[in-house]
């Protein structure tokens, strides 16, 4: 097993196109790390250039203790999995797993054993005779797997393996490779456009945007405290709510101002936030994930309420998805706009001439009363509350620990 670490790395092409620039990534011996972003931010490139199918243009790339830009990729000890699977269709699902074993000298008997050990834990024994068009997808993605793990490599490269599955595979394979994973402790660099794979796998995920890391941290790290405002649009299904916002001197106190709604804030709600409390008034980015939302009857008296008109109610038990409008500007940056395009192109384009308020999404209990073409009141605590300036991008953090919104 060893570390894999990106030192300031940065690839350049001939064309001056910078896709990855300065990247710093120390992934731990026996870590499963994921890069996720949206096409084209880089991410197979960097996984590109551990493999060394990629020059890299500066930085230092190191395998454990040892530097290997200059070092072949049959040399590198490590082992990947295509997102195509890359099997040959005129060996059987044995002689593909043991291809690179023979490749590499090992000798008949004991490559034969490895084979048999790694096809028990693929549950692949049945099928070893067999041609890879006789397979299903995930079969075949199996044996992909197979071929990786009898090499015992010091790390796996996995590029987007789940992309050509259907969405019940991919449910299913994403827990046999994790649970893989573990069970072989090799260290893991595993590259997604999917946030789901990457908030279900990784024990750390690093962001990217535009060849630049965004953000690396655990998935509650992302989750709770997203560094700016494009992880809290990319992470989360769906994605964390970010409006137009005030935040105003009221009194000896503050208040929101949402589009013509005034919040009154808790006293000592914005302690934490000095850049926000000590302005008499501070446009910014306010978020809160649609989990944070409740009906506002019965919800505890200090939390935030909004009014707000149902457009469309989701029965999917046992909860409710409640699209509602906000009198309130939504948020429209070059990262949003860039989010959208990498799900719906057509829909990006029409981002920047939204009109008529913010829709917003709150995830309820199946219990809820809210109707359609309703005009409800919904409330949110102060703790779920995430400010963001509106200039940068960044978050405003607090100077203290987060504390986690209630479940």
């Amino acid at each position: 097993m060893a570390s894999i670490t990106f030192d300031r790395i940065t690839k350049r092409y001939p064309d001056g196109t910078q896709a990855v620039t300065e990247l710093d990534l120390d992934i731990q011996d026996g870590e499963f790390l994921v890069l996720v972003g949206p096409s084209g931010c880089g991410k197979t490139t960097a996984l590109r250039m551990a493999a060394g199918l990629e020059e890299i243009s500066e930085g230092r790339l190191l395998i454990g203790d040892r530097v290997v830009n200059d070092v072949h990729p049959s040399q590198r000890d490590i082992a990947m999995v295509f997102q195509n699977y890359a099997l040959y269709p005129h060996m059987s699902v044995a002689q593909n797993m043991a291809f690179p074993l023979v490749c590499a000298g090992v000798a008949k008997d004991e490559a034969k054993g490895r084979v048999q050990k790694a096809a028990e834990s693929l549950g692949l024994t049945e099928y070893l005779h067999r041609k890879p068009k006789a397979l299903s997808g995930g079969q075949r993605q199996r044996v992909a797997m197979g071929r990786a793990i009898v090499r015992n490599p010091v790390a796996f490269l996995m590029d987007e393996p789940l992309s050509n599955l259907d969405a019940k595979l991919r449910g299913q394979m994403r827990a046999e490779i994790r649970n893989l994973q573990r069970q072989y402790e090799t260290t893991t660099l595993y590259v997604t456009h999917d946030q789901v794979e990457a908030m279900t796998m990784g024990d750390r995920i690093a962001v990217l945007r535009k060849g630049l890391l965004q953000q690396l941290g655990t998935p509650d790290e992302l989750y709770q405290a997203p560094a700016n405002l494009f992880v809290a649009e990319f992470i989360g299904a769906p994605p964390m709510n970010v409006l137009t916002a005030a935040v105003k001197r009221a009194g000896a106190g503050h208040e929101i101002v949402l589009g013509s709604q005034r919040i009154q804030l808790p006293p000592g709600a914005l302690d934490a936030y000095p850049t926000l409390s000590g302005a008499d008034t501070k446009r910014v980015a306010l978020g809160f994930r649609p989990e944070s939302i409740e009906e506002s009857a019965g919800a505890d008296p200090s939390w935030l309420r909004f009014a707000a008109d149902v457009e469309l109610v989701e029965n999917l038990p046992p909860e409710k998805l409640v699209h509602v409008r906000v009198d309130a500007d939504p948020v429209v940056t070059d990262a949003t706009v860039e989010i959208a395009q990498d799900i719906d192109a057509a829909a990006a384009e029409d981002l920047r001439s939204l009109s008529g308020g913010a829709v917003v999404h709150a995830r309820l209990t199946g219990g809820a009363s809210v109707r359609d073409g309703a005009r409800s009141e919904f409330a949110v605590p102060v703790s779920a509350l995430h400010f963001f300036d509106l200039s940068t991008g960044e978050a405003i953090a607090p100077n203290r620990p987060r504390v986690g919104t209630p479940a």
